[in-house]
């Protein structure tokens, strides 16, 4: 079904807000997926809050200009399923990662962060970045270790006394 001028201007319009809010972006080639397999990785790019669209490759190019995925234009071409994370830069790398692993059709072109375009051997290390709730924790982890440490070892002459005591209690009840 081809589209017409407004309807083009639309999806330009669609794909170039969901880059532009954008941490990453993947394009990988779909050629050989079935309808249900892609109909099953729409619904788990849904859940885990990927953007996914598979769109021309001309209105793509216009869509990604202005965008810090502008360096992905020069490797569009062939049929291609435009992936952007908004909310955590490793979702899409895990979506289409963990998708891959079972669909072997879905082949990783192009790889993208904050403008740089990245090999796409690069996805493995970019699905392993923390999520936003576990780089908060991670964070959380680090700066309550010090006050941690310092309370135990503002605790630990009141201890080493008890347990001294506890220690002569215990020679004294063994005589």
């Amino acid at each position: 079904m081809s589209l017409n001028l407004e309807q083009k201007k639309a999806v330009v319009a669609e794909v170039n807000e969901a880059a532009s809010a954008a941490y990453s972006a993947v394009a990988a080639e779909y050629r050989g997926l079935s309808v249900g397999d892609m109909t099953m990785l729409r619904a788990q790019a849904r859940e885990k809050g990927v953007y996914i669209r598979v769109v021309r490759n001309t209105l793509a190019r216009r869509a990604l200009e202005g965008t810090p995925f502008e360096c992905m234009n020069d490797g569009l071409v062939g049929p291609l399923v435009l992936a952007f994370s908004g909310e955590d830069p490793g979702a899409v790398a895990r979506l289409i990662g963990d998708f891959s692993k079972q669909h072997d059709k879905l082949v990783v072109k192009l790889v993208s962060v904050d403008g740089r375009l990245l090999e796409p051997t690069e996805l493995k290390r970019l699905a392993e970045l923390p999520s936003k709730e576990q780089a908060i924790s991670m964070l959380m982890g680090v700066m309550k270790a010090p006050v941690e440490k310092l309370v135990r070892t503002l605790a630990e002459p009141h201890a080493k006394l008890v347990r001294t005591i506890a220690a002569i209690r215990d020679q004294k009840q063994a005589a």
